[in-house]
């Protein structure tokens, strides 16, 4: 497939910090390069206020023009949510497509969503986008040939009228509220088993289905490349103890996620707030790891998941320049491409739960062979020894506070 030449354009705000700027600039850049396209042209302005019909100066929109003319860009991205009116007057000035940055969110979305409910999702977001700037949209559409910010469900349907739009979006919401309820009930199902749920948090790219695929041993999409999962998948792991837990692997978060997308991906993230435990996988290689930390924690937060335990993990060690200062605890810093580094991370699973969990002493008799497994199952065993005389094991271990099996010991 031919890549897309681009042409992206940024506002420097005076006041933003040129670290955060260039951090922005790179993933605006590796989020182009996930849609497949080519950049071929940086422009950036410093400037104060937003220009209300053309976000930029006339000057700099000239520039724009001339580079994409120059470069034979198709296609011009910018690093900033435009308003209607200020898509439709830079598109009239530049002559070529222009797309914001959630567009080209949306974008990456919709080549990515596998499952039924990614899939509504993401046409929802592109639907609740695209309904205020349809206005005008005319010869834009006849332009349509396919491209960067017209993939996905929506390309089709865009030129019908706001009612059909309208109800496409009251559709999907219906149908989006029926797999809500399944999901809960699946939720509420695990929940009743006790199983135990780590979530697997973390930036877009820091190495979570990496890491998710190695120690559940499945085949979840991994690639070096911004939003490679989508679809929050589920799966068995073992600890080291023989607990066993499910593991969930979570879309990556990002900085600046366009509001529809949060809205619409509420669900899939929703998985973080039935856990029991997070790890939150970082890219410590990333010049930008702290603030990608602080925006995962933020919206944690939001979420209402920022009181459950976590564990920080430190993620592509092997990439590192210079020692490497950890500013979360408890964390670890590994690379999970190293088996031994994946191990140490179970471990610690373990260890941050002695701390949290309740701990046991319980005889178990030879004869009671299904409560032994229970307890192997849903609580931590650090000893187990086997009595002759009295047929039976004594049990040394930790189990979750709320655990049903806690009120078996006595």
């Amino acid at each position: 497939m031919s890549k897309e030449l681009v042409v992206l354009v940024a506002r420097k705000d005076p006041f933003e910090q040129e670290e955060r700027f260039q951090s922005s600039m790179e993933e605006l850049q590796s989020l182009t390069e996930t849609a497949n396209g080519e950049v071929c042209k940086i422009i950036t302005q410093k400037r104060d206020r937003v220009h209300p019909a053309t976000y930029l100066g006339e000057g700099k929109l000239e520039e724009i023009k001339e580079a994409a003319e120059e470069s034979e860009a198709e296609l011009v991205i910018f690093n900033d949510e435009l308003s209607p009116g200020q898509l439709r007057n830079i598109a009239d000035r530049v002559g070529v497509r222009v797309i914001d940055r959630s567009q080209l969110i949306l974008d990456i979305f919709a080549g990515r969503a596998r499952t039924k409910e990614g899939k509504l999702q993401v046409e929802l977001a592109q639907l609740q986008y695209l309904l205020p700037r349809l206005s005008g949209q005319g010869t834009a559409l006849s332009r349509l040939g396919g491209g960067i910010g017209t993939r996905g469900p929506g390309e089709t349907k865009l030129e019908t009228d706001r009612r059909h739009i309208q109800r496409r979006i009251d559709d999907i919401k219906k149908r989006l509220d029926t797999v809500v309820k399944q999901r809960e009930q699946y939720r509420k199902r695990r929940k009743e088993n006790r199983a135990f749920q780590v979530a697997i948090v973390g930036y877009t790219n820091a190495g979570k289905s990496t890491f998710f695929n190695r120690v559940t041993d499945s085949q979840s999409f991994e690639e070096d490349l911004l939003f490679a999962t989508l679809d929050p998948l589920t799966r068995q792991m073992s600890l080291p103890s023989g607990f066993l837990a499910l593991l969930s692997d979570t879309v990556g978060f990002i900085q600046d996620l366009p509001t529809t997308l949060i809205a619409a991906f509420r669900s899939t993230l929703e998985e973080v707030t039935e856990a029991d435990f997070i790890v939150h996988m970082v890219d410590a290689s990333h010049p930008d790891h702290m603030q990608q930390e602080k925006t995962v924690l933020k919206l944690l937060d939001e979420l209402g998941a920022g009181q459950l335990p976590v564990l920080t993990v430190y993620n592509k060690k092997d990439l590192l320049k210079e020692d490497f200062i950890p500013h979360s605890f408890p964390s670890l810093t590994v690379s999970v491409h190293d088996p031994i580094d994946r191990k140490r991370v179970l471990h610690k699973i373990e260890e941050v739960l002695k701390e949290e969990w309740d701990e046991y002493d319980v005889f178990v008799p030879a004869s009671e062979g299904k409560r032994l497994q229970q307890f192997k199952a849903y609580s931590m065993i650090t000893s187990i020894h086997f009595y002759e005389e009295k047929e039976g094991y004594a049990l040394h271990g930790f189990i979750h506070p709320e655990h049903p099996l806690k009120h078996q010991i006595l």
